[in-house]
């Protein structure tokens, strides 16, 4: 399918429109993701924004896990996806009521005001997603990349993740060249011998690694220094307080591709190297460098129970730090818009 694209790169600087929408929303994001409704409502249509990452949700899109659990009577509706800045700027144009955004997609969605709420985790960020650089290129060190191009999907995890290890190296930014690009355009870029390097998600990055690439730092590495990563479901508030029967069902499958990871991972990693284009080894690899928690390890404390919203609150602190968005909102809005209570409702 087409990916949306917007002249909005930045959630920063849609601060006209994103305070537009929020002056007419109904209610606040801490009153709609308190809790689900015992509505039983059900929508003809779900818009989902999908990413190529080797997670869950490629399982469930694969499978047609959703279109078995609603039956014909709802339309599921997969929008492809080159990143959760472009997700975020769909969920803004009204587009989407569910996609997939990298946790620092989502902290810059609460801090503009996006009417969304977080109500699963798809998995923690590890060694999928790393920064890579050309092997012949003499980089050894995060130090050697000053004066280097590097490409990054703006406004996303890896784009966060990039900045973070730059911050530890005593770098900045301004110290390298770093260019905004499109995993599909950053392996293009690589091969032109226009880019240095990148700090890009699976399967790109495996592609960088196997077109002569050395792996510099990774979101694992970061993680150990405070830095963790995810990659969440955002849902729109408007749809989870009409539809919170239909969100239920959505988490239920998801739950049912995580425990297919865990139980069965040939079958999980088949439907994955299906939507990926690539072998089933190589799917199996790249969905083993990521973490994935069934809905009961959500809805504990270190997750939606708790963790998640502090990591959210401190990723838009990051972020204002670095100049990425005007604004960081009280730490309230954060544990205001995740929702445990899908995953704690899960059979």
């Amino acid at each position: 399918m087409k990916n949306y694209k917007s002249p909005l790169r930045f959630l920063g600087i849609a601060t006209l429109v994103v305070t537009a929408l929020v002056a007419t929303a109904c209610g606040s994001s801490k009153s709609s993701s308190e809790g689900s409704s015992t509505s039983s409502a059900t929508p003809t249509e779900i818009r989902i924004g999908y990413q190529q990452v080797p997670n869950g949700d490629l399982i469930v899109k694969q499978q047609g896990l959703l279109e078995k659990a609603f039956g014909s009577g709802v339309k599921i509706s997969w929008k492809l996806f080159d990143s959760g800045g472009s997700v975020n700027e769909a969920i803004l144009a009204g587009s989407l009521d569910i996609g997939l955004v990298g946790s620092s997609p989502a902290s810059r969605g609460i801090s503009s005001g996006i009417e969304y709420q977080v109500p699963w985790i798809f998995d923690v960020i590890g060694k999928a997603e790393s920064l890579v650089v050309k092997s012949n290129s003499g980089i050894k060190s995060i130090a050697d990349l000053k004066g280097k191009t590097i490409a990054t999907p703006f406004a996303s995890t890896a784009h966060y993740s990039l900045l973070a290890a730059l911050q530890d190296a005593g770098l900045s930014d301004k110290d390298v060249k770093v260019i905004d690009s499109e995993p599909d355009a950053i392996y293009a870029a690589w091969q032109q011998g226009s880019i240095d390097g990148a700090y890009i998600w699976n399967p790109n990055l495996a592609k960088l690694v196997s077109s002569g690439g050395t792996v510099l730092i990774t979101s694992e590495d970061l993680a150990k220094k405070g830095k963790t990563t995810y990659d969440l479901a955002v849902v729109t508030n408007a749809f989870a307080t009409k539809y919170p029967a239909a969100v239920q069902k959505w988490i239920d499958q998801q739950n049912v591709a995580v425990k297919q990871i865990k139980s069965d991972p040939d079958k999980a990693a088949a439907s994955v190297a299906a939507e990926l284009n690539i072998s089933a080894t190589d799917a199996k690899q790249q969905l083993s460098e990521l973490v994935f928690l069934t809905a009961s390890e959500q809805a504990g404390s270190a997750y939606l129970g708790g963790g998640l919203a502090t990591n959210l609150y401190a990723a838009a602190q990051f972020n204002k730090t670095l100049g990425k968005i005007p604004t960081v909102k009280p730490e309230s809005a954060y544990s205001g818009a995740v929702n445990k209570s899908f995953a704690q409702a899960v059979k």
